[in-house]
């Protein structure tokens, strides 16, 4: 994948302001979230808009047209359990920054979203998981491995599969957190992407403490080999944690300034 690739998590439907800007069909709160994420560093903005069911098509397009014309074409991360707002959202997507990323396929009752991103020439995510939190890294890979068959055997380029480990949450699943980071080096030593859903290690966590944690885990995984992850782009020490990983990695050149590039 070269670089880490930070996917921005802002514009989602369970921030009251883009929840009312989307039932509005608003496209000021969604741009200006958009924009912010951008000028943070984002390389990919995920647009989740729930399940959507009454108007996910029709809201999916309107959210993809707003944003990439108000933003350059920004790449786009579609997000919702409603395929068909997935395919509309498709079709209206400006590919001249990047192909969209389908959010997300999994092993059991989603696994039809890789036929989705085959048939659409577009990157999905996996979660490697079928029903609820995998008991362990067998049964992990096992996920792994069935949906990157199923990838590849409908012509997918591997590059095109960002696998998910599954990020648990800390509070109540500390036990885990060990294997999780096993299981990151393990895609990697496969030489396949990996992404992670940053926040959900630190959910249900006293507001103070929920940056150090994911900073903390952030750098941890980008050393096991993480490639990408959805992230609040905002948060300085966050994009802090990743350029000074990436320098301590040897990926980048330090330099004084590196910081602010």
């Amino acid at each position: 994948m070269g670089k880490f690739i930070i996917v921005g998590e802002r514009i989602h439907c369970i921030s009251p302001v883009i929840r009312a800007a989307m039932e509005q069909m608003d496209p000021e709160p969604i741009i200006k979230r958009a924009k912010d994420q951008l000028a943070a560093g984002a390389d990919y903005l995920d647009v989740n808009i729930g399940p959507a069911e009454k108007n996910g098509e029709e809201l999916m397009k309107w959210a993809v047209k707003i944003i990439q014309e108000s933003c350059d074409n920004v790449a786009l991360c579609l997000d919702t359990a409603n395929k068909k707002a997935i395919e509309a959202g498709i079709s209206v997507y400006n590919r001249a920054k990047g192909k969209p990323i389908v959010n997300s396929a999994d092993a059991g009752d989603r696994i039809g979203n890789i036929d989705l991103a085959a048939a659409n020439n577009a990157i999905v995510i996996t979660l490697c998981s079928k029903d609820g939190v995998p008991a362990n890294n067998d049964e992990r890979m096992a996920y792994c491995q069935e949906m990157l068959e199923r990838g590849l055997g409908l012509g997918m380029d591997s590059d095109d599969m960002w696998f998910d480990p599954l990020t648990l949450v800390i509070k109540g699943m500390q036990e885990k957190q060990p294997e999780y980071l096993e299981f990151i080096r393990s895609l990697k030593d496969m030489g396949l992407n990996s992404i992670a859903g940053l926040s959900n290690a630190s959910n249900g966590m006293p507001k103070e403490i929920r940056p150090i944690v994911d900073s903390v885990l952030l750098s941890m995984a980008i050393e096991c080999g993480l490639s990408s992850a959805i992230l609040n782009p905002c948060d300085k020490n966050l994009m802090n944690t990743v350029k000074t990983a990436e320098v301590i990695l040897n990926r980048n050149l330090y330099a004084d300034s590196y910081l602010e590039l």
